[in-house]
Formats: structure tokens, sequence, C-alpha cells
């Protein structure tokens, strides 16, 4: 994203408060926004997904109770905004096991709450970006797709297909995490993204797709499919990650803070 487009974002959310809403819960690692605000066609009431990590104490391991791995807080008192964190350990594991959504996260330009482990682990991510990542867009472009074909399709709807194969292609092809569908299209210039989102942009949150405008963009989603498979094919991306030892020792690390 460029520093203007950033920017932008900043405008439409309340950056403090949502620092905040993430403090409520463990201690965060890092909180960043995903969701149509990272992807580039956040309308005015769109939602707010905050996402990231945060960090339980080595004590809270040791018990019989075991801690939640994961934690939801919704609060819709400024926004309609949800924070949904993994402990770090959670995170990690599926940050090695090829998860294009936790990579997303990761390299989010729209940082919210950072800590040193953030900036450590984003440089370890780097390792993490594998050829086995491709069926993550895989599944979430089917995904889409067959929501488009239910009732009530929606011009977001339409736009989450088109995002995740622009990023899947974009990931095999070069090995950067880009989740930006604007940015995405300065490389493939797809006149159809160009119109989407300035449609979605301009109208509501859920603002309707009318059904007999599919097979007009099924002609580039069947395309796009297809340049994802070949992208996969031809791929020199790592089959495993690079940095799995190192993201192991830093889990541990930064569970026993000073201790060690």
């Amino acid at each position: 994203m460029t520093p203007a487009q950033i920017a932008e974002v900043w405008s439409m959310v309340d950056r403090p408060w949502l620092a905040e809403v993430a403090a409520r819960g463990p201690a965060p690692v890092f909180a960043t926004i995903s969701g149509a605000h990272l992807y580039g066609f956040a309308s005015k009431d769109s939602d707010v997904d905050l996402r990231g990590a945060y960090l339980l104490p080595a004590e809270a391991l040791l018990g019989l109770r075991q801690p939640e791995e994961t934690i939801t807080i919704v609060d819709q008192t400024r926004c309609d905004l949800d924070w949904v964190a993994h402990d770090l350990l959670k995170f990690c594991r599926m940050l090695v096991n090829h998860n294009g959504y936790v990579l997303e996260q990761l390299f989010s330009p729209l940082v919210v709450t950072a800590t040193p482990v953030f900036e450590e682990l984003r440089e370890l991510g780097r390792g993490c970006v594998t050829r086995p990542t491709v069926r993550h867009y895989q599944g979430f472009a089917r995904g889409r797709r067959k929501r488009l074909r239910e009732p009530d399709p929606t011009v977001k709807h339409l736009l989450y297909a088109y995002r995740v194969f622009l990023s899947g292609i974009h990931l095999m092809r070069t090995g950067e995490v880009v989740a930006n569908v604007e940015v995405l299209n300065e490389v493939f210039r797809l006149p159809a993204v160009t119109e989407l989102v300035a449609r979605k942009r301009a109208g509501e949150e859920k603002g309707k797709l009318d059904p007999a405008e599919l097979p007009r963009w099924d002609v580039d989603l069947d395309a796009l499919e297809k340049q994802l498979v070949r992208a996969h094919a031809e791929s020199t991306l790592p089959e495993e990650p690079t940095t799995r030892d190192a993201i192991d020792a830093l889990v541990v690390r930064a569970r026993l803070g000073d201790r060690r």
C-alpha cells in the first residue's frame, strides 16, 4: 500500500481506540487491520477486522486449566469492530503450515500495535512463504465463487474472489504477500477490478450484485483460476518453511522472557 492509501485507512478508523481494545485481552504481540480496509475496498459502513497474536505467560500453560489459544473481543461502541487473536504458539503453528491468512495478517501494513517480537517474527515470516500456500488461495476462491451462486450475492463477495486470485498468483510468482487489490491491480490492470472497487467504496457494505452480471465476471475469474494453477506449477518458492527452527526458538524466548 502507498503512504496515501495507508493514511486514508487511518482517517477512517480510530487507531488509539483499536489499540485500547486489543489491550483488553492478554498482552498483544501485534495487532494489524485485515479485511476490507486492508484489501482496498472498504465502504463507509465496513466493519473493522483487527487481527493478531498475544502472549500468554508461561505459568498459564503449566496448570490444570488449559488457557484459551484464541480470543475474540467485539466492540460496537464506535464502529463494528472485532479483535480476533491467537496465542503466539498457535499463531506460529499456523504460520509454518502454509497459512496465507496469517501471512497476510503478519505483513499487513496497517499496524495498530507492534512489539520487538512482532518485528522479529515479520523477518522470520518471509521464510514461511511456500508453494503449498496456494491451497489457501484456491480454497478461499472456491468458497467465494460458490457464494456468488447463492441468494443475494454482493459486490463484496465478487471482489473477494478477485482479490484472492490476484494475491495467490502474485505470491506464487514473486514471494510477496500483497493483499490490497488496488496495489495488485497495478500489475494485473483488470478494468473489472477498477470498476468493482469504485462500486463497492461508493455503496454500502452489503451492496447487492445483479446475478445477471455473473457470466461477465466469470470470464475473468475462470482466467485467473487458470493463471493461479500455472503460477503454482512454475513457482520456485520452497515446499517447506525455511525458518521453522528460528520461529520455534523465538516462541520459547518470548514465552520465557528474561529468565533464560
